[in-house]
């Protein structure tokens, strides 16, 4: 087939991969002016795979998808030469004795999953952790490296032809539109542009998301956690080259500008209390992003002959995608 893509970020790459290697003839189109430019979502994720952590405010669907994701993610990374990008060694949900009460009622919506750790079994599994937290596994999470697998995705291969820096001014069925005036005619359109559709689809919206790079040389941290607190959940992500990465999940914004003063003191006051290691660490990198997201924050597939949508993976882009692909490829 001749297909037609607009929209490079996690879910495009991922299927304009997939249908190259199907022997079909791809066609993609993003404003970025190139493959490692970060503007979709998908360069600011922190690349966690927790459909059990994400239980506390999605449904069974997204974690059932969430975990057929976790199954393909491995094979995808092979395939791609790079299986180091992803890991699944479990995660950890932490939460200060003060806050026990809130982190109960997180952990209601996880039956039969989180294992409640005692101060030895979590010194053993993470030794640089505060010893005085509760702590839960959440066993077969795991976590994948965003700007990497962004990459590898993204790379010139055979039966893909990249428009970097075209944007599709009109999606339709057989037929995009480009800004430049060309048509674009496929026998198959799929559109994958998040918060660029918004005008094909009513009610999507831009959720805000916040994090900072902290280089930590001597601060060893082997799984993604998870801070339970009253107000807000903060994450802290192991990268490659004593990085951890702390963020925000969700900030009910459309403000595209830089960290602000409040998020960054927050943000880093609760990866301290969970690092203490931390004190001396080096900001070496602030960034946010929108996330696209619909009124029950569930992800869509829409399809008509001759076109292809899928939007709303809200904060789940990097969880869903290779069980969202597997799923929308099947209904065409």
């Amino acid at each position: 087939m001749n297909i037609a893509i607009a929209g490079a970020g996690v879910m495009g790459r991922l299927l304009a991969w997939q249908l190259a290697r199907a022997g079909h003839r791809v066609r993609v189109v993003d404003p970025a002016t190139a493959p490692e430019q970060p503007g979709a979502a998908g360069f600011t994720a922190a690349g966690m795979l927790s459909p059990l952590a994400e239980r506390e405010h999605a449904d069974a669907e997204v974690a059932e998808l969430g975990w057929r994701s976790l199954a393909l993610w491995p094979a995808i990374a092979e395939a791609l030469g790079q299986p180091g990008l992803v890991r699944t060694h479990g995660s950890l949900l932490l939460a200060h004795g003060s806050d026990l009460g809130a982190a109960q009622r997180v952990l209601a919506r996880m039956p039969d999953g989180p294992q409640p750790l005692a101060r030895a079994a979590l010194q053993a599994l993470e030794p640089y952790l505060a010893p005085d937290l509760k702590a839960w596994l959440l066993p077969g999470e795991g976590q994948l490296l965003p700007r990497e697998l962004m990459a590898a995705l993204g790379r010139p291969a055979g039966g893909i032809d990249w428009l970097w820096g075209r944007l599709a001014t009109a999606v339709q069925p057989h037929e995009l539109r480009l800004d430049d005036g060309r048509r674009l005619v496929a026998d198959l359109v799929i559109d994958t542009r998040g918060l660029g559709a918004r005008h094909d689809l009513p009610g999507l919206r831009g959720v805000r998301g916040e994090m900072l790079w902290l280089h930590a040389p001597g601060v060893v941290l082997q799984r993604p956690v998870r801070l339970m607190h009253p107000r807000h959940r903060v994450y802290l992500v192991p990268r490659p080259g004593d990085v951890i990465v702390v963020g925000a999940s969700e900030v009910e914004s459309e403000d595209r500008s830089p960290v602000s003063l409040r998020s960054a003191v927050e943000l880093m006051a609760a990866a301290h209390s969970v690092l203490p290691g931390l004190a001396e660490a080096r900001i070496v990198h602030m960034d946010t992003n929108l996330r696209p997201a619909l009124p029950d924050h569930k992800p869509r597939v829409d399809h008509e002959p001759g076109l292809l949508r899928i939007n709303g993976l809200f904060r789940h882009g990097w969880l869903l995608a290779p069980a969202l692909a597997e799923q929308a490829l099947q209904h065409v």
